[in-house]
């Protein structure tokens, strides 16, 4: 690398990140991407690590390999501390790093929305390592239960909660039910697959708030069949060890909580003396520039842009690529165009031969047509060819035998609930 160029210092190995990097390959930049894993993770794909459907290496890559091809990049494995806004500094526990241009990509935690013990005691899938924990956790449920001595003993290690209806949810909530009635059912012939509760709680009228009503009930009644029980209008008043309370005094009592409800900002970076809402995010001008500091662009789930996009992968993904293209723009002393989102479309697996696809806001699809659009917009998404193979090996055992390789725990004691992580944008 140069010291004469520009440095373009980019946060985050997500999504946002990882696209902002490729989008300056060639460009006369030098690119520092920093991030406190050596790897990229398939957020899309992170509730089938914890239903044992895949292997965490299935849907993680190196990021040192994906950058290997690009001459003007290189990868930092730093843990950021803070940022220097004025004197173009990022801090980190590796030493200071300047920068003449700064991406901001490091995404989302979960939100609990103020519920009483909800972070404490619930599960949250938002990282890799999260989803680890909760595959032990739901692995060990059923050990657990098959030592129980009695009914009532066994009943909250087999009633496992999924809060928040959105694609996150319903694709767990489908994926756990096929682990129980298959590879479970199979290996545990002291449990009847019929004794297993799997709950899907959703505050507002419906699932998958963002997807056109038909899909949105054709996703309930796949899960009513498949055995999974879906309350609407329902909120959470309360989490503890022992279980959910309900907003309507409901006891439902479970030692598996997960909660998939809502995203926001990484508290970490109001820290840093970024502006930020209420939900954590931070306010952007329409070309993701920090107000102020037109060089500081902000993507992701951590930007809260004045035009409406939703949290989701290809938005980041977008955002990478549009902040940039703004660094090009000032390189040229141009001034940033406004971002606009384009809605390629969104999609949610439901099990076997099921899925929902919105493409464009436009057509939708569901069943078969539906999850085999899925199954090839994923593999074609998924970073690396041998993740790629390894996820089509891994569903082609499911879809054929009905087994999942992945149903190993890898620790020896039930941990506690993991605190909510950081998601590269």
């Amino acid at each position: 690398m140069s010291e004469h160029r520009p440095r373009v210092v980019i946060i985050g190995a997500g999504f946002a990140g990882l696209w902002a990097a490729k989008t300056l390959a060639g460009a006369p930049v030098d690119v520092v991407l920093v991030d406190r894993n050596n790897y990229h993770s398939f957020f899309p794909l992170l509730y089938q690590v914890a239903a044992a459907e895949l292997e965490p290496g299935d849907i993680a890559y190196p990021v040192r390999t994906i950058l290997r091809r690009q001459d003007n990049a290189r990868f930092r494995l730093s843990e950021v501390q803070g940022l220097d806004l004025g004197d173009r500094m990022v801090r980190t526990d590796r030493g200071p790093l300047p920068y003449d241009y700064l991406i901001l990509g490091i995404g989302s935690t979960t939100r609990y929305f103020g519920v009483d013990g909800a972070e404490e005691h619930s599960f949250s899938l938002r990282t890799l390592d999260e989803a680890v924990v909760l595959r032990n956790h739901i692995l060990r449920r059923f050990e657990a239960a098959e030592q129980a001595a009695d009914s009532q003993e066994r009943r909250p290690h087999l009633t496992f909660v999924v809060v928040g209806g959105g694609p996150t949810g319903v694709e767990f909530a489908g994926a756990l039910q096929e682990l129980i009635n298959g590879p479970i059912a199979k290996d545990h012939h002291g449990i009847d697959p019929s004794s297993v509760s799997i709950i899907l709680v959703e505050a507002t009228p419906r699932l998958l708030s963002i997807y056109p009503n038909r899909l949105a009930r054709y996703a309930r009644r796949r899960l009513h069949k498949m055995g999974v029980s879906v309350r609407t209008e329902t909120t959470v008043a309360s989490v503890d060890a022992a279980g959910v309370t309900l907003g309507d005094g409901t006891r439902i009592d479970s030692s598996t909580v997960v909660w998939t409800a809502g995203v926001g900002g990484d508290p970490v970076v109001s820290g840093w003396g970024l502006p930020t809402s209420q939900s954590g995010r931070v306010p952007v001008l329409p070309s993701l520039q920090l107000e102020g500091y037109p060089e500081v662009f902000v993507t992701g789930d951590l930007a809260l842009p004045q035009a409406a996009a939703p949290m989701v992968a290809q938005n980041a993904l977008q955002q990478g690529t549009h902040a940039a293209g703004g660094v090009l723009c000032l390189l040229k002393g141009d001034a940033p165009p406004a971002y606009n989102y384009r809605d390629l479309g969104n999609m949610a697996v439901i099990g076997r031969n099921a899925a929902v696809v919105h493409l464009f806001s436009r057509w939708a699809f569901q069943g078969f047509p539906a999850w085999v659009m899925w199954l090839g917009v994923h593999l074609l998404k998924l970073v690396g060819f041998r993740n790629r193979i390894a996820a089509v090996l891994s569903w082609a055992g499911d879809y054929l035998f009905g087994d999942r390789a992945a149903r190993v725990i890898l620790e020896r004691a039930d941990p506690p609930p993991p605190q909510p992580g950081r998601l590269p944008g």
